[in-house]
């Protein structure tokens, strides 16, 4: 049971009144593979069991596992990446999200200290939980080991001394003298153990060619799924403890990130004759979005900042709908795995012609990655919209990593030599035809061109996050009411 303490200071009356003093902690492993979601995301669903308000977030550009957070704390998950939006932008991206909540759980990504390659600490685990001043829990695979478990929590607690290592959980421990002796071990190193998860309680979550599968597609399997979780960490965490130490994070100095904040300072807004910042539009584009289970990757600003410029955002699921939402004027496909939904895709027809339609009549479309894919000539053989004359298929190539670009020439989303970053997450190639241009020019790894730019079309493999650079919503809102 909570102790009467816990309860009163993570009351939403006392925490929920400053974010910036949110209670919060961050899920870190040494390794990939170590059970951050499962710890993690059990943590958010055993934190909303016991009536507060949880706020999750994942630390880089994964799509997935935000979506296991938002089922387990009924909160959109948001991701805090220090290389796409930059250090600068975490703590306010951060208080954006724990905006009301009592607690705020924050799962890494791979190791603690693994960040951009060449770049020292950038975009790591370790960095976030600086930039938030938050509590580290390293959650440790114990199965081939005992007494080593305390040289290895030695070094992750030692390595950097402004990285705040708050206590231990042993996750696939085998039996009670497993357990003792991994303890036994850790008094040594002082770092208290916050929970036990034993091997044969391990949650089972589906993966494939890209990780887990989302949530969208096994919806009903995966709430049993975080539902186990949640039963897991109860029974094997001690959350009175944790809920302590997620009390003891630094205050934040940042304000909050506001889209509308963001639209109304970026240099991309519509300006007057004279250049001077033009009064805001009455006119509100409708904006379709894909979504359902071909379409799941998105960041959750991208939408608040289109509705902030201007917008009408309107969801759309091309798996199902035979046309675009009535008075689309523009249109954001994301990524997801249209290679896995390909056949039902390709035999939408009317929605695949409705497409094509509009983006001959000249109307902004961007498109990410499985966007990219799907307003393509064909998938795998299999017909898609034909708005690129290019050719897409599956490989056994993984194509991953964060990239530095620039905007080859003008688009619907940015003017030429507009720098941003970007992360690539694919095994597909597209093999292009004639009529477009390239959308960006990548600098990371190595130098080459990127993406397609045709009329109102900008479709690329990249995912960007334009919290980073508002001004990008702001131009694809603008078009939208002049095309």
């Amino acid at each position: 049971m909570r102790s009467s303490s816990a309860s009163s200071a993570l009351s939403p009356s006392s925490s929920s009144s400053s974010a910036s003093s949110v209670p919060r902690l961050v899920v870190a492993a040494p390794a990939s593979r170590s059970g951050k979601t499962t710890v993690a995301t059990g943590l958010m669903a055993a934190f909303a069991a016991r009536g507060l308000a949880v706020s999750p977030h994942k630390v880089g550009p994964d799509y997935i596992d935000p979506g296991y957070h938002a089922l387990a704390t009924g909160r959109v998950g948001r991701n805090l990446d220090a290389y796409l939006c930059g250090p600068e932008r975490v703590g306010p991206l951060f208080l954006h999200g724990a905006r009301g909540c009592d607690i705020a759980v924050v799962e890494g990504v791979m190791g603690l200290y693994d960040g951009v390659a060449g770049q020292g600490e950038l975009a790591s685990t370790a960095h976030v939980a600086k930039l938030l001043r938050a509590p580290v829990v390293l959650v440790v695979d114990a199965s081939s080991q005992s007494r080593s478990v305390a040289a290895l929590v030695h070094g992750f607690v030692s390595w950097d001394p402004e990285v705040r290592v708050g206590g231990v959980i042993l996750n696939k421990v085998a039996t009670d003298r497993h357990e003792e002796l991994l303890r036994e071990a850790l008094e040594q190193v002082g770092v208290p153990v916050l929970g036990v998860l034993r091997r044969v309680a391990q949650v089972d979550t589906p993966s494939r060619h890209l990780g887990l599968v989302p949530v969208a597609e096994r919806r009903g399997a995966a709430v049993e799924a975080v539902e186990a979780m949640a039963a897991q960490v109860t029974a094997g965490c001690d959350l009175d403890a944790l809920e302590a130490l997620a009390r003891g994070a630094g205050t934040l100095s940042c304000a909050a990130w506001d889209a509308a904040e963001a639209v109304s300072s970026s240099a991309a807004r519509p300006t007057g004759r004279d250049g001077t910042p033009g009064p805001r539009r009455e006119d509100a584009p409708r904006i379709a979005v894909a979504g359902g289970e071909a379409f799941t990757f998105s960041y959750a600003e991208h939408a608040e900042l289109l509705a902030a410029a201007g917008a009408e955002v309107v969801p759309f699921d091309p798996l199902r709908d035979e046309d675009l939402p009535e008075g689309t004027r523009g249109l954001v496909i994301g990524g997801g795995f249209p290679e896995v939904y390909a056949s039902e895709l390709s035999a939408n027809e009317p929605l695949r012609k409705a497409v094509a339609v509009l983006a001959e009549s000249g109307a902004p479309v961007a498109a990410e990655c499985a966007g990219l894919l799907y307003l393509c000539r064909e998938l795998d053989g299999l017909p898609m919209c034909g708005v690129l004359d290019a050719g897409a298929r599956m490989t056994e190539r993984l194509t991953l990593g964060y990239r530095d670009a620039v905007a080859v020439g003008d688009s619907v989303l940015a003017a030429a030599g507009t720098r941003m970053r970007g992360h690539e997450f694919h095994r597909t190639v597209v093999e292009p035809g004639a009529g477009a241009e390239p959308a960006w020019g990548l600098r990371t790894p190595r130098p080459r061109v990127e993406g397609f730019v045709r009329g109102g079309v900008h479709a690329s493999y990249l995912h960007t996050h334009w919290a980073a650079e508002p001004g990008v919503a702001v131009r694809f809102v603008d078009r939208c009411r002049t095309s």
